[in-house]
């Protein structure tokens, strides 16, 4: 990649289209699902719908009872009353379809309701219907005597208790806040927390009632299927009543079964859920961990099971199986509560050496990194696990700088964060980002400028570093790319190419006080001497970096610092001011300047017309003395200067051309102001810059 113009691309992207799409599309197919159960009940279903319904809802019930074991606390399933009505009322609409299929075509046979009700029957009846009566009855009397009752009574006292606390909550809360004890944010969160308990608690009184309703529509169903199907199997098919009796009532039950077994498991999930309380983790931790916190308990359990299996007329395989069970686990679970503490302390013991060891270098965080590189995740992902490969050649550009401009430049620190694009990367200088890019993992960039383009598939971009003309194409092109005569670059040259123009671009912002004194050091102790007798009492040491710094922001190397020195030692007793002093050094060190912008044996230069040299000279303003105090060029100067410039600068770009602009001396610094806004690489001069055996070859004019 050639020294060209500078720019910088930014990429900015966001999903949330892709999240409002997605919110749009789960409101829709909620709706449709309501409309559907709605439909049920109205529309007459075959047997296969049946299937695919019951067993719709025995999933659903399932699912809900696998979340209510899962849950930390009731607060995180604050849903579940609205889960409640949908399940009880698709049971309910599933109960009427097939109630109009079992009476309208239950004189079939066993399999007209559908092949779940006659799997249901046939399993749990076992061939005798009066079985499967009596297996439903018990559900029925589980379900609505002793689950859901239990459900609703704890509801009903946990939405009150939540009810009463809630002003003492609220205090509580607002004595936090004016002790300081929490902030604003937290605050609101608590009290929204406090708002959200008492309301989940009231609709779960409200929603177990859905339940109890549910258990006495279904007995009421049921009994409705029996005795309306052996009416119609009599009277209007003609069967005999003992066949009418056997089909109708297996139907029945089987339909009441496959019914209740949902609501039953909707109600264990919900008696779980209210049942929960306090308790802060999911239901599995709080059962075996505090019943496992009772080792005795475990081990009297174990002997008392033991006697039962002495006991005369008692089976004593089984009770002396459960009793070694209890035993051993007596024996194991406080070795592993004694585990599990030493390994809670060791993590504790880490954290707080982490949090000293964080005071002590409390202001090193506080200083930003002076150079940093930001990964985004899949970026992070494909080049921070080759960070050697990428630290590698990052030290080889640093020493590159430090052989091109004198010093060498901060290191560089590698970083990730999830917070920006997963292809984007980030340049900070002092914690400040300066550049933004985009890599594509699997393609290569290939820069064309003003050439022809590429005929192979890809997206056009910017070049990151210098802002020209680019494809990203796919790696598999690699060879063909270059057999056409481009030069394909992949993801980490690219990455590096455009750190060290931002680098090259911000010079003088990474020199530092201490880069200085570093570089003061090194000098011969002849030098160094010499720079004791002008610092402070000439210039200041600050005054000194200052002109380092006008240096490096045009990029002009401070690699013979000697000569810096002995510039500056000429100067300073004569003017205080900075720009004057390092015009005066560029002056001295003409020969190296003129040498790094040089393309082969001669210097290469744009020259301003006399027009424009005449404008620029007019427009200086001088006090008494002759120095210049003011610059004053009219803006409509300004913006034509520009443009003829940008014309002049293009034509030569476009030409592969390596060049500098040539002026006057007190002009230079403000053509430079105007030109490094248009071309931020290309180097102005002055005719006391260019060295003395120095070749010259003039490309043109501004003009």
């Amino acid at each position: 990649m050639a020294d060209a113009k500078g720019a910088h691309l930014r990429v900015s992207g966001t999903d949330g289209g892709r999240k409002e799409a997605a919110g749009a599309g789960n409101d829709v197919a909620f709706a449709f699902g309501i409309i559907v159960i709605l439909t049920i009940l109205f529309v007459p279903l075959p047997a296969f719908m049946i299937d695919l319904g019951l067993a719709f809802s025995i999933s659903l019930s399932v699912l809900v009872l696998m979340v209510a074991l899962w849950i930390s606390r009731p607060l995180d399933f604050t849903a579940f009353p609205i889960v409640l009505l949908i399940a009880t009322m698709l049971r309910l609409a599933l109960n009427i379809a097939t109630t109009r299929l079992i009476l309208s075509q239950g004189y079939e046979g066993g399999d007209a309701a559908g092949h779940v009700i006659a799997g249901f029957a046939s399993f749990i009846m076992g061939g005798d219907f009066l079985i499967g009566v009596i297996v439903f009855l018990i559900l029925i009397t589980v379900n609505f005597l002793v689950i859901t009752k239990g459900a609703t009574r704890i509801a009903e006292v946990g939405a009150r208790f939540s009810l009463d606390a809630m002003p003492g909550k609220q205090m509580a809360i607002d004595a936090d806040l004016s002790a300081g004890l929490i902030d604003e944010q937290e605050a609101r969160r608590r009290r929204r927390e406090v708002e959200d308990e008492s309301a989940f608690y009231g609709a779960m009184d409200g929603a177990s009632k859905f339940v109890r309703g549910d258990a006495i529509a279904g007995l009421i169903i049921t009994a409705i299927n029996i005795g309306g199907g052996i009416v119609i199997g009599v009277v209007r098919h003609g069967l005999p009543i003992d066949r009418s009796l056997d089909v109708f009532l297996r139907l029945s039950i089987g339909d009441g079964l496959v019914t209740q077994i949902p609501a039953l498991i909707i109600s264990l999930a919900a008696g779980l859920i209210v049942s929960k309380g306090g308790t802060r983790e999911s239901a599995d931790k709080a059962v075996f961990g505090q019943i496992g916190s009772q080792p005795r308990a475990i081990m009297i359990a174990g002997l008392v099971v033991a006697a039962l299996g002495l006991a005369p007329g008692l089976p004593m395989p089984p009770f002396v199986l459960l009793s070694g069970a209890l035993v051993a686990l007596a024996v194991i679970m406080p070795a592993r509560r004694v585990a599990a503490r030493k390994l809670a302390e060791d993590g504790e013991a880490r954290q707080l050496a982490t949090a000293e060891s964080e005071a002590v270098s409390g202001k090193e965080l506080l200083r930003p990194a002076e150079l940093e590189l930001v990964f985004g995740s899949q970026l992070a992902g494909l080049l921070l696990h080759a960070s050697g490969e990428i630290a590698v050649r990052v030290a080889r550009i640093r020493r590159k700088f430090a052989l091109q401009y004198g010093f060498v430049i901060p290191e560089v620190k590698i970083s990730d964060d999830l917070s920006i694009g997963p292809k984007t990367y980030q340049i900070k200088v002092h914690g400040t980002i300066v550049a933004i890019g985009e890599l594509r993992p699997g393609e290569v960039l290939v820069v064309y400028g003003s050439g022809r383009k590429p005929q192979f598939p890809g997206d056009v971009v910017t070049d990151p570093a210098f802002g020209m003309p680019a494809v990203w194409v796919p790696e598999m092109f690699t060879v063909g790319l270059r057999q056409e005569g481009f030069s394909p670059v992949d993801n980490a040259s690219v990455l590096l190419t455009h750190l060290a123009e931002v680098v090259r671009t911000n010079l003088a912002t990474v020199f530092s006080y201490r880069d200085l004194r570093s570089l003061i050091e090194r000098l011969d102790p002849d030098y160094r001497k010499l720079v004791d007798e002008i610092c402070p009492s000439q210039i200041s040491n600050s005054g000194l970096q200052a002109v380092m710094k006008s240096l490096l922001m045009e990029r002009v190397s401070i690699r013979n610092l000697h000569l810096i020195v002995e510039a500056v030692a000429e100067v300073a007793p004569f003017t205080r001011k900075i720009e004057a002093i390092a015009e005066h050094v560029r002056s001295r060190i003409a020969q190296q300047i003129c040498g790094d912008l040089a393309d082969g044996p001669q210097l290469k230069v744009l020259r301003l017309s006399n027009r424009w040299e005449m404008a620029f000279h007019q427009a200086l303003k001088r006090d008494a003395k002759g120095e210049v105090i003011e610059f004053d060029l009219d803006p409509r100067m300004v913006e034509a200067f520009g443009a003829e410039c940008t014309t002049a600068v293009h034509a030569l770009l476009d030409q592969g051309h390596r060049f500098a602009i040539v002026c006057g001396a007190e002009a230079r610094p403000y053509v430079r102001l105007v030109v490094e806004r248009l071309f931020p690489t290309i180097s102005v001069i002055s005719h006391a810059e260019i060295g003395r055996t120095t070749g010259i070859a003039t490309l043109g004019t501004v003009a």
